[in-house]
């Protein structure tokens, strides 16, 4: 008999002189022996399956922290495909060399849809009520055990809440023409002018785009598949000419408005951020743009408004341009571009700013 480790060998007249029973034990000890081999190649193998996920994981990340520090940082996916720009999709899908859509093209006439009925209600009194009554009928007011009439001694009010999805209704227009049989002059009965000319474009539809787009942040492709449930044929590239032709004529006047109110005011703030912008003209991808923004607040005395203006460096001659006639006292930051404004304008430090740079400063002389 020998000795390996844990493992006993037994010579073959060992084994041929011993007992039924001690094979049987030998037996059982190798199985057992057995099964926790098997157990420990299992665990091993798990763990190798685990250091092998890891090690994968960890190659990932290191490849993506090296894209990100010396690559191009341009939002770009594989395959040739791009993130979704929720910043100039209507840009970039806009055509106004396409023909407007007819309204046979949108809601073909094949497609009825059912008027739904009944409003909204709710519970609260923000929302119109729908009363339904529940009464017996003048037999059923009859006692039946003296003959007498029922009279009303209580009622019970029950509220529910019930949603209507929105829907859309065709609104046609007809005007009447007039016309004199004595002289032949005609007249013809007045009527408001559409949202954009030769087209089917409503102010409560295109809002509703522009509110799902910009509020919401529905894409108009997403809105477009939305719009196919409720069988309307509405493109992406008619919904994008809709909204920068509206944008023109008629939000862009309340913009200069605006803009004509806030350097009115005898308080505002200033700020400009950071903003990467894709496809711009001579610049790459992973260039820095600026979004310099404008607003009022209750010390104003003025509409609290805020005005974004998009500019493609941190020049100091922005604010300088946009701040010219201004007359009134500006909160900004520490940088340096606000310090060349006019001598109209007292330039105010903002306190959060100031905090900030204290904290920084003592945390940094406790760090030395």
């Amino acid at each position: 008999m020998k000795t390996y480790g844990n493992n006993t060998i037994f010579t073959d007249e060992q084994l041929n002189n011993m007992t039924p029973e001690n094979l049987i034990k030998i037996v059982n000890i190798q199985k057992g022996y057995s099964t926790t081999l098997e157990n420990q190649v299992k665990l091993y193998q798990e763990r190798l399956q685990e250091m092998e996920f890891l090690n994968a994981l960890l190659s990932e990340k290191l490849t993506l922290a090296q894209k990100r520090h010396f690559g191009s940082s341009s939002e770009k996916y594989a395959n040739g495909y791009e993130q979704i720009n929720l910043f100039n999709e209507a840009e970039q899908n806009a055509d106004p060399e396409i023909q407007e859509p007819q309204y046979e093209e949108v809601h073909p006439s094949s497609y009825k849809r059912k008027k739904k009925k009944g409003k909204k209600e709710n519970d609260l009194s923000n929302f119109p009520v729908v009363r339904i009554e529940h009464k017996l009928s003048e037999e059923e007011q009859i006692c039946k055990e003296c003959g007498e009439l029922l009279k009303v001694v209580t009622t019970e009010t029950s509220r529910y809440l019930r949603f209507i999805p929105a829907h859309f209704e065709t609104i046609e227009e007809v005007v009447y023409v007039y016309g004199c049989s004595g002289c032949g002059i005609m007249r013809r009965a007045e009527k408001e002018p559409s949202l954009l000319k030769s087209s089917i474009a409503t102010p409560s539809l295109v809002a509703g785009i522009m509110n799902a787009k910009y509020v919401n942040s529905v894409p108009l492709n997403r809105q477009e598949q939305e719009f196919k449930r409720y069988g309307l044929n509405l493109s992406t590239r008619t919904m994008a000419n809709w909204m920068i032709r509206c944008a023109e004529d008629y939000l862009y006047l309340i913009y200069e408005r605006m803009i004509t109110c806030i350097l009115q005011a005898k308080y505002i703030h200033c700020d400009e951020t950071r903003l990467q912008v894709l496809g711009e003209p001579d610049q790459k991808a992973e260039t820095k743009n600026w979004m310099w923004v404008y607003m009022t607040d209750k010390l104003s005395e003025h509409p609290l408004m805020v005005i974004y203006r998009y500019e493609r460096t941190r020049g100091g001659y922005h604010p300088k341009e946009f701040l010219k006639n201004y007359q009134g006292y500006l909160t900004v930051d520490g940088y340096s571009a606000y310090h060349g404004l006019p001598d109209s304008i007292i330039v105010t430090g903002c306190m959060a700013h100031y905090l900030r740079s204290m904290i920084i400063r003592e945390e940094a002389s406790q760090a030395a």
